[in-house]
């Protein structure tokens, strides 16, 4: 059993403008994939999404922005809880806004939500996490993840936040070599 307790209720969230604030990550790591029967090796990206515990597809995680902490915080919380997962935010990849038909509420009566992306570069997995009895972990190459992502928003910060940041150049900055 995990000693970390997700937090839960809305009484902490942040709103602004009649939005939810939400923030998440984009979980990614390097994986090592031979080539020529293994003569050569290349680094492969991978990103980690979780199960919908709502309906069927996958999710990057992410959960509302509380009053208490910033909102890298929330998102390396997000991460932690939901995932499983530690490491570094290391690129924001911008606001995304989203519709929800479960957020609705008296300040968000519409349930508009803006979503704080980042991406996290994964360090550490944890064998134990909260929501490891209704969370499943599933790393995916860019290609595999833009298929099975749940929603839009989340297809929209993969392919235009992340895969741009990516193919930029600016995920070889990062040192993994303490892997």
């Amino acid at each position: 059993m995990s000693d970390l307790v997700a937090r839960t209720g809305r009484h902490q969230q942040r709103y602004e403008q009649g939005y939810r604030l939400i923030a998440g990550c984009i979980p990614f790591r390097f994986r090592d994939m031979e080539q020529n029967g293994g003569d050569t090796s290349e680094k492969i990206i991978e990103v980690l999404m979780i199960n919908s515990t709502s309906g069927p597809g996958l999710l990057f995680p992410k959960g509302g922005w509380e009053n208490d902490e910033t909102v890298k915080e929330a998102a390396v919380r997000e991460a932690i809880e939901e995932a499983g997962v530690r490491g570094d935010l290391v690129h924001f990849l911008g606001y995304y806004p989203l519709k929800s038909k479960t957020l609705q509420d008296e300040f968000s009566p519409e349930g508009l939500c803006r979503a704080a992306m980042f991406a996290l570069f994964v360090k550490e997995e944890l064998d134990c996490w909260p929501e490891q009895s209704r969370r499943k972990r599933s790393w995916l190459t860019i290609p595999e993840a833009i298929e099975c992502c749940r929603h839009p928003w989340m297809r929209k910060a993969l392919e235009e936040g992340f895969l741009k940041w990516h193919e930029g150049g600016m995920v070889s900055t990062i040192n993994n070599d303490d892997e």
